[in-house]
């Protein structure tokens, strides 16, 4: 086990940004992990996966900790489907590509979505009509003070859009060691209604497509979309589609007829951002070599030496003139450090 001193975050967050970590670790195993928490447990603790989902905005007390817990297993299986247990150092993506390999069905329109497993839950990710609720059949979370394990099943996650209890009544109290996903083996549910999905399809002359047909379309789409970070320092989608209540929407329909909008049941409609970021003129803006992506305005960049703090500055101006012109209020996705 080896703590670093005043270690650079700047590749260890898919922004790019400069950052520093009083202390630094890699916990590759439970035992690790547990011995890490112990020994800085009177001090602050940033748990930090792949870097997707964060932006840095100062340097880090305390002891950051790279989750590297890896591996993938069957628990059960039968002809129908099956339950894999995935720890949560292993790459969402990668996990998507074994699961295309071995013909699991379920989390193919999550493909190329970055950060790792572990997270996943956090955020109850999502893309395309899928959601890793819709799969996951329980997770393991490790106490950071108490260090027990406890399992929490779906309903236990208390999951939302781009939520879930580990973001609300437990946030920060548990480190997600590992999760369990029930994917098909066969007659696979096909979800190819969202997006354009079903148009690449098509395009693809395919009339009868598998989940590996379904995976390429749907990175097909985000990689014409979305920068890649090694190119072009980004979290993906920076903000939530905010989700209004059927007076505000009135309202704003009456406003914004042509706005596309998703009806989420029960009186609420969710409102695309980046719709509502283009429509204010954002797209392709920078300030500084903080910016909006010209191709997705939902997506910030970093052009080269942007801090965080001058990327959040980009957001907030961003919040502020979508309030003012929509009345909306838009939510970042990412964690703010």
């Amino acid at each position: 086990m080896t703590v670093h001193r005043d270690h650079s975050l700047k590749s260890f967050n898919t922004f790019g940004v400069e950052a520093r970590a009083a202390h630094f670790a890699t916990a590759e195993n439970l035992d690790t992990l547990k011995s890490l928490l112990q020994t800085f447990s009177k001090d602050s603790i940033t748990i930090l996966g792949g870097g997707s989902n964060i932006l840095l905005t100062q340097d880090l007390p305390g002891l950051t900790l790279h989750i590297g817990l890896k591996g993938i297993s069957i628990v059960e299986e039968d002809d129908l489907q099956v339950l894999l247990e995935v720890q949560a150092g292993e790459q969402w993506h990668d996990l998507v590509l074994f699961c295309l390999d071995h013909n699991y069905g379920g989390i193919e329109n999550l493909a190329l979505i970055p950060g790792q497993v572990g997270t996943a839950p956090i955020q109850n990710i999502g893309a395309y009509g899928v959601e890793i609720k819709d799969v996951l059949d329980s997770c393991v979370g490790l106490h950071k003070t108490s260090l027990d394990l406890k399992t929490f099943d779906l309903e236990d996650c208390a999951f939302g859009y781009r939520d879930s209890v580990f973001k609300q009544s437990l946030k920060g109290q548990y480190l997600i060691t590992s999760v369990r996903l029930r994917l098909r083996k066969k007659n696979h549910v096909l979800k190819t209604n969202y997006g354009a999905i079903a148009q690449v399809l098509k395009d693809d002359g395919i009339t009868d497509p598998n989940i590996q047909d379904v995976a390429k379309a749907v990175i097909d789409i985000r990689q014409s979309k979305l920068p890649d970070p090694k190119q072009l320092g980004n979290s993906g989608s920076f903000f939530k589609n905010p989700v209004i209540a059927q007076n505000q929407f009135d309202d704003f329909r009456v406003q914004q007829p042509a706005a596309p909008f998703f009806e989420m049941g029960q009186g609420y409609y969710k409102i695309p951002a980046g719709w509502l970021i283009e429509q204010a003129g954002f797209k392709g803006y920078r300030q500084g070599d903080a910016g909006v992506h010209e191709h997705q305005a939902l997506v910030l960049v970093n052009h080269g030496t942007a801090t965080g703090q001058e990327i959040w500055a980009l957001a907030q101006n961003i919040q502020q003139r979508i309030k003012e012109v929509f009345g909306i209020t838009l939510e970042p996705e990412v964690n703010l450090f």
